[in-house]
This record gives C-alpha cells, structure tokens and sequence, in this order.
C-alpha cells in the first residue's frame, strides 16, 4: 500500500469516527432537551446549537425530533445483536439471547430507562415506528443467531427464539414501566425468560 492509499484510508476512517460522535452528541443534546423541557416544547434550533452544529447539519444526521428517540432504539439494537455474536462457546441459543437482553438492559440505569419510555409515549408517531422496531429487532437477532448456528434445520427454531427473545423484552418493558422501576429490568426479564424456558419444556 502506498503513502497515497494508507492516508486516504486513514482520512476516510477519521471522517467515519468523527460523523459517529457527531450523532451520538446530536442524541445525547437531545435527549437531555426532551428530559428537561419535553420533545414537543424542544425546538430543532434548540438541539442544533446544544450540539454544536447548524440546522442544516442536523438535517445530515437526522430527519425529525423522533428520530433522535428512535435512534436510541437502534443502538440498543446494535448491541444485543452484537452481545448474541459475541456469546460463549458452548452457549445455546435461548442462553445467548437471554444473556443478551440481560446484560444490555442491566447498562442501562432504571431512572433512564422510564424516563426514555415516558418521552416514546407522548409521540404517536414514535409510538408506531416503535413497533416496527421490534419486528426489524426480531430479524436482526434471528440473522445473529443463524450466523452462530448456521445448520438450516435449525433455522425455525432460530426464528422462535429470537421471537421470544424480544417478546421477554417487551413484556418485561411494560410490567417495568407499570412498576415505576420498582423491580429490577434483569430481575423481570430472568423471571420471564425462566417461566417461558420452563412452559416450552414442560410440554414436550
């Protein structure tokens, strides 16, 4: 590789590195602006200046307001598919997404979390786009799981466990935020897993 080549490739990934801490500062503004003052009441202008950057450069990394919200959906998305790459050998696959869930929504603190889900409910829109996170979620870990276990006569069952792997989130979700945060995330989420573990194996 030649001088040329080496620095284009080095410039290349510094423009990659710099555009992803942009955005993760854009959400993080803007986040902290819903908290204190709500999405509604929270200008554009507002989030642009809190991030250091023009309205226009807003536009370069994000559509809407929601867009901030849904993008925290996302990375956690990345994460648990990552965590489910990323499982022990010897792993199994309900083990891995069940260690997945758990040990990404642990890093997540319990204030944070019902307030992020207090702000997703006061926007219809995110609201929607929420739910079709969760069945874009359900193809990305069923895609991490067959990468693990690529043997096709366990691609349904695959399937299946990525299935419950996102309902146990979602349950867990709801009871959390019905709770005000009462019960750990990971305690809900054990205790959901365990019980859908336990009535799969009572039945066969």
């Amino acid at each position: 590789m030649d001088n040329s080549e080496r620095d284009g490739k080095e410039g290349g990934g510094l423009r990659e590195r710099k555009k992803r801490e942009t955005k993760k500062r854009i959400t993080e503004k803007g986040i902290a602006l819903f908290l204190k003052r709500g999405v509604d009441q929270t200008t554009l202008d507002e989030i642009a200046a809190a991030a250091g950057i023009s309205r226009r450069t807003f536009f370069y990394y994000f559509t809407s307001k929601d867009e901030i919200l849904l993008s925290v959906l996302s990375g956690i998305g990345e994460l648990l598919t990552d965590a489910v790459r990323n499982a022990p050998a010897g792993s199994t696959p309900i083990d891995a997404v069940w260690d997945a869930v758990v040990s990404v929504c642990d890093a997540i603190p319990a204030n944070d979390m019902i307030e992020l889900d207090r702000l997703m409910r006061t926007s219809p829109s995110v609201q929607a786009r929420k739910q079709a996170f969760y069945v874009e979620q359900e193809g990305e870990i069923y895609a991490a799981l067959k990468e693990r276990w690529p043997e096709p006569e366990r691609s349904t069952a695959l399937r299946t466990v990525a299935m419950i792997s996102v309902g146990a989130l979602r349950v867990a979700a709801d009871i959390f935020t019905q709770e005000k945060g009462t019960r750990p995330m990971v305690e809900l989420l054990d205790e959901i897993f365990g019980s859908a573990a336990k009535e799969i194996r009572s039945h066969r």
